[in-house]
């Protein structure tokens, strides 16, 4: 690279390159290879934290955490990336990953393949302890890490034997053909292992701009007036925008209309992660700059911090229509009779804890201004061939947009754009990118309208990403919620009357809110059967960050009191925990929490008995069941649709409205085509986009697998009639084949009918935890009705990733605020736990299909981790007689140590 006279160069040697870089003294060395090198497999997860590992790479053959090293530390160095190894080495690295199931969403995957390669160049044979605590720098938010330390030993043995192509991993081989119940490799698993599969931040564009947001500095204030001149004066600055610029609707939201994109002169903040207006510039810096300029005056107001202070009568109004969000409630039978006639009756408060998702990859968006086709619809093309049609010149009235999303659900996305924009739905064309984890925290849009509105008003392409910090304060949390629960039983232990009254911290927005309140009193009694049941729960605003869709979803705040219930009255009538859930779980027949019949065929006792022994067997033990709805329900449709379009050379593209963000999805819906055509899966291409009527609506709920599939399953025997009549796929090139499967009957919540059917169907689960001799985590045997096991491998992945969750949920992890503000923005403090944290995980397959639902099969994604917390509190009293009823647990001994000397809380 030629150097300009008198400019000073780093240089270095890149993947085996000698390459010089000028002007680059101000950067990390992460953005230096991203940015100026055009490497994209260290990702950005935390910069310049250096806590999630993303950012790996050796230096010197050395790993290194790139996002903490400035440029001029790679002078004279030589600095190894993914894309530097010898061919047949990423490829013996992406197989052993690809077939032990060691990556999910994959974003941090390529900084751990790059450790692991270093570790087994010093150690090639190392044991199970020695890859988990080599492992230390790194987080994985999808797989629990036990595939992880799979696919290492995968990975040496392959090495080696000095072949690329690995042994079969757990026993088990990869299934190529691909049919449902084989393990067919993971959709672009080996990509995402090497880091060449784009996530949005990989994405460059010619021409692009970025954006950048002016966040509000107080939790409640009156903004009284925002004065931007200072940064549209600054150099490379392009536009600035506020509330007077939206030309549209200014809120957005799932359910309500409530959250702003920007907060107005004269208008009140309602958290710290509100917007008040968004810069456009040349770079990243000079944007963040820019924004940092903007100078915003305020009158500081009280901020309401709590639900129960958000109740009081003379609590400010957060909302024009009061601090009270939703009141869920549900009375079946006569309590108060019931529990007077009770033998024994047990009583408690239990209360969880406000927690981050920390899925890897922070928000990004990028918007790409189109010119609209003659009908004025944006061109339903990918943003590869939108790019290649760069620039697009034309008046702005004639302008559509192509976003780039990694939300769970595009159309939800494109239908909120267009609002904030006063457009129809047609000028915008919604593409989901690689989703590097979400957990539900990716339903609610984060900056994809403000990067809209940003590349409308300049007519040029725009990407916007988050910081670590920035992610932390914007987007919503699991809800914190308090429950009061009185439970009755007869004398044999069989409940007779259940009583809850649960309060949710809702924070600023509603999100889903009350949807998750409902949830969390239709889950109140849980997997269980009780005649009487008088259940409340409201969902409250407050000034704290916005609470949301988390994984679960409800279900896992209500199974922490009702199973601690259980082991209550377990020990007034002296039984055991497995006897008094034996006694008490649903069968065939019984009535759910909601008053749904429960008429199908479903394994709760098989899981139940799947445990007995080892439950029994160990010295210190704890039990909980779980059930968790699949599918929203609750009075809504729930729709499965899809396309198979044949493509000119043989290749099938399926179409969905569903996100993939690491659950393997994608995967299932390639199985699902594979099954039904006969065709190999090598053919099938997978896009989520807005192209065709595939409105599924969010990916939330486990509802993805049951109605991702319905939909493909629906298209794929359209096109299977067609070959069975003779033709060939060739014949069929340009051919869209539609599917689409809809149960339009679920009531709502509560309703007044004879015979409630509030979901579609259900998972269930047993767990048991088992401590070791000072009360520290040893191992967690997990036994699942999967309904029909469509991919082994990666459903495996999904129950131990659920379980890293919960055994974090339980001990370690928060997010807590005091005066509206969060403690700390920061990866680590969130307490996610490490691979060399993790006990031993077991998991049991339990198969009883549902016969309306594709195959059988029930979701996963959400009932993995709903009774976990419980178990582990069940266990934790079985070693040293303390009930503990607040979440999360770090008091315990085994969450001692996990932190070892840090400060504790609670019980």
């Amino acid at each position: 690279m030629a150097i300009a006279p008198g400019t000073e160069a780093i240089c270095f040697t890149l993947n085996g390159a000698e390459v010089a870089i000028e002007q680059a003294a101000d950067l990390s060395l992460l953005d230096l290879l991203r940015d100026r090198c055009g490497i994209t497999s260290p990702k950005d997860g935390c910069q310049p934290l250096g806590q999630c590992g993303c950012c790996t790479i050796l230096i010197d053959g050395k790993p290194r955490l790139s996002c903490t090293l400035k440029a001029t530390m790679a002078a004279g160095k030589e600095i190894t990336t993914l894309e530097g190894l010898p061919e047949e080495t990423r490829k013996r690295i992406a197989d052993c990953f690809v077939q032990a199931g060691g990556v999910q969403c994959g974003f941090c995957i390529p900084g751990i393949a790059m450790r692991s390669h270093a570790l087994l160049e010093k150690n090639p044979w190392p044991t199970r302890e020695e890859i988990a605590n080599d492992l230390r720098a790194h987080l994985c938010r999808c797989t629990g890490y036990t595939k992880i330390v799979d696919a290492v030993e995968l990975l040496a043995a392959a090495r080696k034997d000095g072949g690329s192509q690995p042994a079969a991993a757990n026993g088990r081989s990869l299934a190529p053909a691909g049919p449902i119940g084989t393990s067919l490799p993971r959709y672009h698993g080996a990509a995402c292992v090497l880091g060449t599969h784009l996530y949005i931040d990989d994405i460059a564009i010619p021409g692009m701009i970025f954006g950048a947001m002016r966040y509000s500095d107080h939790p409640r204030a009156r903004v009284r007036r925002i004065d931007t001149s200072r940064a549209e004066a600054l150099e490379g600055v392009v536009r600035v925008v506020t509330a007077k610029d939206v030309p549209g609707a200014r809120y957005v939201g799932l359910i309500i209309n409530d959250w702003p994109i920007f907060v107005a002169e004269g208008e009140e903040t309602r958290c710290v992660g509100d917007i008040l207006a968004a810069v456009a510039a040349v770079d990243e810096k000079t944007a963040r700059v820019a924004a940092e300029l903007i100078e915003v005056d305020y009158e500081v107001l009280s901020p309401v911090c709590t639900p129960e202070d958000g109740l009081k009568a003379d609590a400010p109004k957060i909302h024009p229509g009061g601090n009270l969000l939703s009141r869920s409630s549900l009375v079946r039978g006569d309590v108060d009779a019931a529990f007077a006639a009770s033998a024994h009756v047990v009583e408690g408060t239990w209360q969880t804890q406000r927690v981050e998702h920390m899925y890897l990859e922070p928000e990004a968006s990028i918007a790409i201004p189109v010119a609209l086709n003659a009908d004025g619809h944006a061109p339903r093309e990918s943003w590869r061939e939108t790019i290649r049609r760069l620039p697009a010149r034309c008046d702005s009235s004639a302008r559509g947009l192509h976003i780039l999303s990694q939300g769970q659900g595009i159309y939800d996305d494109r239908r909120q754009i267009a609002s904030v924009l006063g457009w129809t739905l047609e000028r915008i064309h919604a593409e989901l990118v690689t989703n590097g984890g979400a957990f539900g925290g990716k339903e609610d849009m984060s900056i994809q309208a403000q990067t809209a509105l940003l590349a409308h008003l300049t007519g040029q392409p725009i990407k916007t990403v988050l910081t670590r910090p920035e992610s932390l304060r914007l987007h919503p949390k699991r809800h914190p919620v308090t429950s009061h629960v009185k439970v009755g039983c007869d004398a044999e232990g069989r409940i007779t009357a259940l009583r809850a009254r649960i309060i949710g911290d809702k924070g600023a927005y509603a999100s889903v809110g009350a949807k998750v309140l409902e949830r969390a009193a239709g889950h109140a009694a849980g997997p269980y059967r009780i005649p009487n049941v008088d259940i409340e729960a409201l969902a409250v605003y407050t000034n704290n960050p916005p609470c949301g869709a988390m994984r679960g979803f409800g279900a896992n705040q209500s199974a922490f009191a009702i199973e601690g219930c259980l082991d209550m009255l377990a020990e007034r009538i002296g039984v055991d925990g497995w006897e008094i859930r034996s006694r008490n779980i649903l069968e065939p027949g019984d009535r759910f929490c909601t008053g749904q019949k429960l008429i199908k065929p479903f394994g709760l006792r098989k899981t139940l008995e799947a445990v007995r022994e080892i439950y029994r067997g160990a010295k210190y033990a704890g039990i909980a069941c779980g059930i968790k709805n699949v599918g929203i329900g609750n009075g809504l449709p729930e729709a499965g649709r899809a396309t198979l379009t044949v493509e000119p050379g043989g290749r099938v593209t399926i179409r969905t409205g569903f996100t993939e963000m690491g659950q393997g999805l994608f995967t299932v819906l390639v199985q699902t085509a594979v099954t039904e055509t006969g065709l190999p899966a090598e053919i099938f291409d997978v896009l989520a986009d807005t192209a065709h009527r595939n409105d599924c609506g969010q990916t939330t709920g486990s509802r993805g697998t049951v109605l991702g599939a319905y939909g493909v399953l629906e298209a794929a025997r359209k096109l299977k009639a067609d070959l069975d009549a003779g033709r060939r796929l060739s014949d069929l090139s340009g051919r869209t084949y539609e599917g689409e499967w809809v149960c339009y009957k679920t009531d709502k919540f509560g309703a007044d009918v004879p015979d409630p059917k509030t979901h579609l169907t259900y998972g269930f689960a047993t767990q048991v935890v088992i401590l070791d001799d000072a009360g520290r985590l040893k191992k967690v045997v997990a036994a699942h009705d999967v309904g029909r096991v469509i991919n082994p491998t990666l459903l495996e992945g999904q129950v131990e990733g659920s379980i890293h969750m919960g055994l974090g949920y339980a001990l370690t992890e928060e997010f807590p605020c005091e005066g509206g503000r969060p403690l700390y923005e920061d990866v680590k403090s969130c307490g996610v736990l490490r691979a060399h944290h993790m006990p031993e995980v077991e998991v049991i397959l339990v198969e009883e299909p549902d016969p309306e639902t594709p195959y059988g099969a029930r979701g996963v994604g959400e009932i993995g981790l709903v009774p976990t917390a419980p178990a582990v509190a069940s266990a934790l009293y079985a070693f040293d007689k303390i009930r503990r009823t607040t979440l999360p647990m770090k008091n315990s001994p085994a969450a001692r140590a996990i932190l070892g000397n840090k400060t504790a809380r609670q019980p």
